[in-house]
Parts: C-alpha cells; sequence; structure tokens
C-alpha cells in the first residue's frame, strides 16, 4: 500500500513537470528552467489553474517585529500634524518660560535667550528622528517593491489568460468553420447526385 501511493505521488509529481513545461512553452515560447522567477511562479498558478491574488502587504505587516513596529509608528507620527502642533506649542511654552514668565517672578530662567539647552534638546531629538524615518522609508519602498512585483504577476498572469482564451477561440471558430465546409461540399454532392438521377429519369421517359 506504502509503494502504491510513493508511486502515486511520484507521478503526480511527474505530470505536473511536464504540465509545468508545457505551459513555460505554450505562453512564454521558453524552456521552464529559463523562465524568471516571477513567470515561473505564474506558470505554477496557471498549471494549477489556482488564484495569484493575495494581499501581500498585510502578509507582509504580520513579519514585522515589535522594534519595526515601534518604528513605522514613531515614523508616522513624526510627519503628522499632530506632532507638529505639539512641537510648536511646547516650543512656544519654552520659550515664553525663560524669556518672560521666570524673569518676571524673579527666578533664574533654566535655559536663558538663545536657548542652548532647547538647541541641544532639538538636535538630539533630529538625530534619533532620521535614522528611525528612514528605516520606516526603507520599509515603504519595500513594500512599493512588493506590491509592483504582485501588481505585475497578476496583469501578466491575466494577459496570458486572455491571450490562451483567444487562442481557443480561434481553434473553435477554425473547427466550426472546417465542418461548415465539409457540410456544404455534403450538400453540393448530394444536390449533384439529385441533378444527374433527375436528367437520367427524363432520359428513360424519353
Amino acid at each position: 500500500m506504502f509503494n502504491k501511493n510513493v508511486r502515486l505521488l511520484l507521478q503526480g509529481d511527474s505530470m505536473m513537470n511536464e504540465k509545468l513545461h508545457e505551459t513555460a512553452k505554450k505562453l512564454f515560447r521558453s524552456e521552464y528552467e529559463k523562465l524568471t522567477k516571477h513567470e515561473k511562479h505564474i506558470a505554477h498558478h496557471i498549471s494549477k489553474r489556482t488564484p495569484i491574488s493575495e494581499n501581500v502587504i498585510q502578509e507582509y505587516f504580520e513579519k514585522l517585529t515589535l522594534d519595526q513596529k515601534m518604528a513605522d509608528k514613531v515614523a508616522s507620527f513624526g510627519g503628522s500634524w499632530a506632532f507638529i502642533i505639539i512641537f510648536v506649542i511646547v516650543l512656544a511654552i519654552w520659550i515664553i518660560l525663560n524669556s518672560f514668565i521666570l524673569i518676571r517672578l524673579g527666578s533664574k530662567s533654566f535655559d536663558p535667550y538663545p536657548y542652548i539647552f532647547l538647541n541641544l534638546v532639538l538636535s538630539m531629538i533630529a538625530a534619533i528622528q532620521a535614522p528611525i524615518i528612514m528605516m520606516s522609508q526603507n520599509r515603504q519602498a519595500y513594500k512599493d517593491r512588493l506590491r509592483a512585483e504582485h501588481d505585475y504577476e497578476v496583469n501578466l498572469k491575466a494577459e496570458l489568460e486572455v491571450i490562451g482564451l483567444h487562442e481557443k477561440i480561434d481553434l473553435l471558430s477554425q473547427e466550426q468553420w472546417k465542418e461548415l465546409i465539409s457540410i456544404q461540399e455534403e450538400q453540393l454532392n448530394l444536390l449533384s447526385r439529385l441533378v444527374k438521377d433527375v436528367e437520367k429519369n427524363k432520359q428513360n421517359n424519353n
């Protein structure tokens, strides 16, 4: 029983390989081994008659680590109006507090003009934020490339399927024309026989 199952599996694999090679020759006019990664992927789906559309971005998000998700959130917040408004409010409070309020209260300001400590804080924020934003941009570029590659595969598969349908329709129309021509030839033969029979009958009557 085990040997029979193994033989069936091997036969199925060999048939699948033959189908893949036939699909490659028919659609890509090339050997299967010479196809690109995307073309092989498309050939597999066409041979198995399975859909190629999938949510590649959702799968990519599921594979992200915790630090990558946090970096994306930081970059998203850093490029929002909420961050700009909060940042402007903090700067305004800092400047007003050190330039007016503390001086009027008779206290010593902790960061007097030209706000050296504020410049240090802003420089540190920029130094930390810049690489985080760059990492997020790299992931965004990778997501765009994934989406573009997937769109290319879907479009190419659809185009190949349409070409295959056109070829099938052309074959069907050719076969139908052949059948019509053969039917017309048979009708003409029947008519010619009828004409000959009619002429013979006339001759016999005379």
